[in-house]
């Protein structure tokens, strides 16, 4: 494992800042005011929440200069005038630090937006610099710029030029030169391996603490950690295979995802998850009693697990796919955790003691899973210490209304419902 030593520790909660915030997103929406304080600062009025659930880590959504949705960058170097700027970003990332909390940021280095200045020059020009960074067809006509999945509105960058190689570890280094801990590394599966294995080292010689991890939706985890020298990936694998196997009432499904699992972490300790900004909450996805079983899974299997702000107040959303799909699972948070509606407060109690479970077993971030018991809605587990020196047992049941316990030995150390 290269991932540095502060991550067997770490347990973040990831915010989409442009929702969270409630900056205005989609053309028509209302124009963004003047605000006396930015949108970054919002969110830091949110860290002391962050500090007493037991986290360490916030994971940020994009926060550069973009278009609309965040993914669509114009700047890499410039605060989104929507959140803030230089200023604010250094007060968050003080607050944070503060209170031990690491940031990562989220980098956009597969595409930029099809405004980005650079796509312009590229195509009116094919021999000019920026003609080095992205990836045009002039084989017709007219010069098409690449795609990134078929939104025109997000152009692809030339990953196999020394120059997209040479702006990526720029900007990288700049942000983490400003006090940022990490990068998640957006569309890393669309990007060759070989591509952040030029990139990476180069970052690392400068900042060798910064946690690097990709999203990685599929494919061989393993051969794309190793390839590419990133510390981590989203482990979707066990994302799919917790609310699926609750769902369809088939724990056979996450059985043997659980297998999987520790192979993989015998590689990498992967960034594990039940929520993200990109898919459908899990409380919509399962219901709120099996969505406090997922968590019970994310919270005693190895890994680096991750909250999408709101799962841990029951939130609600489903992911849509049309213009606007986006905006029920990135909602506006409330102005300060006083104003949280007290219909949370019980599902935000569930994460609060999994995480002090956690904390209390520091082992579990490199834990390896044995299935002892196994029924389409029912399954007991020992998730053990990778030295065998612990161990706890879980069972998950729902048969019924759905239940969960976790012994300590002999010793009941949690439950629900209580």
């Amino acid at each position: 494992m290269t991932a540095p030593d502060w991550t067997a520790h770490a347990i973040g909660w990831h915010v989409y800042p442009l929702g969270f915030t409630g900056a205005p997103v989609h053309p028509g929406d209302a124009p963004a005011a003047e605000p006396a304080r930015t949108r970054l600062d919002h969110i830091a009025d949110w860290l002391d929440y962050v500090q007493r659930l037991g986290l360490n880590v916030l994971q940020l959504g994009p926060v550069f200069a973009s278009v609309e949705h965040g993914y669509d960058t114009l700047d890499y170097r410039r605060i989104d005038d929507r959140l803030g700027d230089d200023a604010a970003f250094d007060r968050l990332i003080a607050a944070a630090h503060e209170r031990g909390i690491k940031v990562l940021l989220d980098g956009v280095f597969n595409h930029v937006s099809a405004r980005h200045p650079l796509v312009a020059e590229a195509l009116a020009d094919p021999d000019c610099p920026a003609a080095r960074l992205i990836r045009v067809d002039r084989s017709g006509g007219e010069p098409r710029p690449a795609v990134f999945e078929g939104h025109d509105s997000l152009v692809e960058l030339d990953h196999g030029a020394e120059e997209v190689a040479e702006l990526v570890v720029g900007v990288m280094r700049h942000w983490l030169d400003r006090g940022a801990d990490g990068w998640r590394l957006d569309a890393a599966y669309a990007v060759d391996p070989a591509f952040w294995a030029r990139v990476l080292p180069r970052v690392r010689e400068t900042h060798p603490h910064a946690f690097i991890y990709g999203e990685v939706i599929h494919g061989d985890y393993v051969d794309i950690v190793a390839r590419s020298t990133m510390d981590s990936v989203t482990e979707y694998e066990l994302w799919k295979a917790t609310w699926s196997a609750l769902k369809e009432a088939n724990l056979f499904e996450l059985e043997w995802t659980l297998g999987r699992h520790d192979g993989f972490q015998d590689a990498f300790r992967p960034v594990t998850f039940v929520g993200n900004h990109d898919v459908t909450r899990i409380a919509s996805q399962v219901g709120a009693d099996k969505a406090v079983l997922a968590a019970v899974v994310l919270f005693t299997v190895g890994g680096i697990p991750l909250i999408y702000y709101g799962d841990e107040q029951g939130y609600t959303g489903v992911k849509e796919e049309r213009f606007g799909g986006d905006d029920q699972i990135r909602p506006l948070f409330p102005p300060t955790p006083e104003d949280l509606s007290e219909l949370g407060a019980d599902m935000h109690r569930v994460h609060q003691s999994l995480v002090a479970l956690r904390r209390r077993h520091p082992w579990l971030a490199d834990a390896r899973v044995t299935v002892t018991g196994i029924a389409n809605e029912s399954m007991t587990y020992r998730t053990a210490a990778a030295d065998g020196s612990a161990a706890l047992e879980v069972t998950l049941d729902i048969t019924g209304t759905p239940r969960a316990e976790i012994r300590d030995g002999a010793e009941v150390v949690w439950a629900h419902p209580l």
